[in-house]
């Protein structure tokens, strides 16, 4: 399993753990775009889903749909404890190279 993750990994994370019980494909797809301006295709991100649920990162359930969705089934996804441990230690590695970094950026 890889000790770090990749950007797009790194944003579905946060996305479902910002989503907790509304993190499906649509809600997830939203929340990225309405927050960094990202666009990301349907299957990028069913894809990226799907792996991180090999990796153990994340888990998934599936819920039948009701009549307003013509019983079209939802694929919920959950954190795992180990994708909350992989998020923490990207966040902090993050939040380490970024330190001190506006300041840089100020200056020309």
């Amino acid at each position: 399993m890889s000790t770090s993750l990749g950007a797009f990994q790194w944003l579905l994370l946060m996305a479902v753990t910002h989503l907790d019980e509304d993190a499906y494909g649509v809600t997830i797809h939203r929340l990225i775009q309405d927050r960094t301006g990202r666009s990301a295709t349907s299957g990028a991100i069913y894809t990226t889903l799907e792996r991180l649920e090999r990796q153990g990162y994340v888990t998934s359930r599936l819920e039948r749909g009701g009549d307003d969705r013509g019983g079209r089934s939802k694929r919920y996804y959950r954190l795992t404890p180990t994708g909350r441990r992989a998020l923490a230690r990207e966040h902090a590695s993050w939040q380490e190279m970024s330190r001190g970094l506006m300041a840089r950026l100020g200056k020309s």
